[in-house]
């Protein structure tokens, strides 16, 4: 899967915000932790603006923004041939950025998604702006013909895929536990988060906990 793949199986923009809230919710209760985990979902990001974020502990991350004009994301596989750091050069891969709108402009040299010297920390672009009715790109030609050079693939797979079996078959792997699949799917469809909802994915974790880590992420229903 390369960008081009990705903008194709992205859906509208509230559904993939619902999407990355249940990632975020997800990664909360399965983890246990205070923080965000592998996903996290950040309410009041920026003045108007939503983040949701990866962060794979191994240089692969991403970001996807939602702003009042629609939604900027990019992605980061620090391995990749499209790195700017890859010959050395600091530069973004050509095309990359291209025909994106002045609206979104800003987030290319963001602190937060940039390097000490403002390089955009970047092998994938995408956005979409409010009156769209498709996910763009850059005109970005591959290196080597290879189809999975700019990380699309494994940074974005899970959200892609976008069913509750897919982030299941992620969190069993990444954690090292068994999931009852009804329990993961009642989160993904933003259903009301209970104390049996919680101790199926992790036994022994009071509701009382996680549930204003879970409004913190944007979750929309505890009780």
């Amino acid at each position: 899967m390369t960008i081009y793949d990705l903008t194709r199986a992205l859906p509208d923009i509230e559904t993939l915000r619902d999407r990355c809230r249940a990632m975020a919710a997800l990664e909360l209760v399965i983890s246990g932790n205070e923080d965000d985990g592998y996903f996290g979902y950040v309410p009041a990001w920026g003045q108007g603006e939503d983040a949701a974020l990866m962060d794979d502990g191994s240089g692969g991350e991403y970001a996807i923004v939602f702003t009042a004009d629609g939604v900027f994301g990019r992605g980061f596989d620090h391995e990749s041939r499209m790195s700017p750091w890859a010959d050395g050069d600091g530069a973004l891969w050509p095309g990359l950025v291209e025909g994106i709108p002045e609206v979104f402009r800003p987030f290319l040299t963001e602190p937060a998604f940039c390097s000490e010297d403002g390089v955009l920390h970047a092998t994938t672009v995408f956005w979409r702006e409010n009156g769209d009715t498709v996910w763009r790109a850059g005109a970005v030609e591959f290196p080597e013909g290879r189809a999975d050079a700019d990380g699309a693939d494994f940074l974005f797979e899970v959200l892609a895929a976008g069913t509750a079996e897919a982030y299941r078959d992620f969190a069993e792997d990444y954690y090292e536990t068994d999931l009852p699949l009804e329990a993961v799917r009642h989160i993904w469809s933003l259903g009301p988060v209970t104390q049996e909802i919680v101790s199926a994915l992790n036994p022994g974790l009071p509701l009382e906990v996680v549930a204003p880590r879970l409004a913190a992420c944007g979750y929309p229903r505890t009780r």
